[in-house]
């Protein structure tokens, strides 16, 4: 008995030698996936579905606001999601032409591979193919190796841009996203994260590419895309797979259809297809559920429409106007996905206040609008002051008393 636990210890050991626990992404993955049935299959619910994943979110790009939640504020393994950090970081730092030299360390990296090898030659654009198509491990260290001169330099580069984004719960060790205890992010940091990547050119170019030939050495390769969804589904256009023992399988998915753009994200999906049934359900959901309205024209309406029964709402005490002429001020053109049963729940309440002393000032704050959903505030601005009201002088007061007394000997005496 002694004799066989100690074989089977042998075996584990030198298996984890072997094949590495943490090895990551499609490469590794032997399961294969029949696309159309499962897209015919989850493309259906209209309710908020049920999902085999950990965590998930759908992010309106549009708003910046969360439409599905599931612990999407819990901190988790990313896999090569990493990858987008990565490339980020990349596309900031490096000259797209640059030929580097892929090292040692960078050839010998396992998991999922471009297939370099230590010497070749190849530019910082294909590397970045390589990376967010096939999801290049040793893509990844040789581009962090040439960007910052090691893999823990180039985790401060990441680190310093999660922190310029505002991501408070995310944190990188490695360019490739192999599981480390302290590498980490949440599923909504990684939308956010993918929402200012896309916001790139170069990068939301490398992500919506499905086949690429790229040159390593002087021989050509051609490289497929691992998102299962991209070219398969409506409105796909990114970002990037992700899988490892300890992350589970992991997708980032880019989904613009008219005027509806979204980001969904799913982390510790069990296997590849629960990975693809589970953003194919909650990308339905928000498609079939929600829809952009335009808040800062429902807003303007509404203010005017009150304007017009309240020119005196505000009266000004000891003044050189009685009233105050009220503004709001629209920076910005906000347009917010709210579902399609809670648009009649739209409404807009208005509070000002109902006397002020002079003097009053251009954009003092003398009321606020609020934007409701049913009991939900989406929206407040500030309601100010057109111009300046500056306090009656006694010359004012004067001026008043002639006007009054002419008003009084006009109307007794002509």
């Amino acid at each position: 008995m002694k004799k066989i636990i100690k074989i089977l210890i042998i075996f584990i050991i030198v298996s984890n030698i072997i094949f590495p626990i943490y090895a990551d992404d499609e490469e590794t993955e032997i399961e294969d996936i029949n696309i159309e049935e499962i897209i015919e299959a989850s493309a259906k619910p209209t309710n908020i579905p049920t999902i085999n994943s950990r965590a998930a979110v759908i992010y309106d790009r549009t708003s910046g606001t969360v439409i599905y939640g599931k612990e999407e504020n819990t901190k988790r393994k990313m896999a090569s999601t990493t990858k987008i950090m990565t490339c980020l970081v990349t596309l900031e730092h490096a000259n797209l032409t640059d030929t580097v030299e892929v090292s040692k360390k960078a050839a010998g990296t396992g998991g999922s591979r471009l297939g370099l090898t230590s010497g070749a030659k190849i530019t910082v654009n294909d590397l970045l193919y390589g990376l967010m198509l096939c999801s290049g491990n040793d893509a990844a260290v040789a581009l962090a190796e040439y960007v910052a001169g090691s893999i823990s330099e180039f985790a401060n580069l990441m680190n310093e841009k999660a922190k310029e984004i505002g991501l408070e719960n995310t944190h990188f060790v490695t360019p490739h996203g192999l599981d480390e205890e302290e590498h980490y992010t949440t599923a909504y940091e990684l939308a956010k994260l993918a929402d200012y990547a896309l916001n790139i050119e170069k990068f939301a170019n490398i992500v919506k590419t499905k086949t690429y030939t790229i040159t390593i050495n002087g021989n050509t390769k051609q490289l497929n895309n691992t998102n299962e969804l991209l070219g398969n589904l409506n409105g796909v256009y990114g970002v990037k797979t992700g899988f490892t023992n300890g992350a589970n399988r992991c997708l980032v998915t880019a989904i613009k259809r008219d005027n509806l753009d979204v980001i969904c994200v799913v982390l510790g999906a069990d296997t590849k297809k629960y990975r693809t049934q589970d953003s194919i359900k909650l990308i339905e959901y928000a498609f079939k559920n929600y829809e952009i309205v335009d808040l800062d024209s429902i807003i303007e309406k509404e203010f005017i429409e009150w304007k017009k029964e309240n020119l005196q709402a505000v009266e000004i005490i000891k003044g050189k106007e009685d009233y105050a002429n009220l503004i709001i001020n629209l920076h910005d053109k906000n347009s917010y996905p709210v579902n399609k049963e809670e648009i009649k729940d739209i409404n807009v309440e208005i509070q000002t206040e109902k006397i002020l002393n002079a003097p009053v000032y251009k954009n003092q704050v003398i009321g606020k609008l609020t934007l409701k959903i049913g009991d939900k505030i989406i929206k407040e601005i500030d309601i100010i002051s057109e111009k300046d009201i500056n306090k009656k002088t006694y010359l004012d007061y004067f001026k008043d008393l002639i006007t009054n007394y002419t008003k009084y000997l006009e109307y007794h005496f002509i």
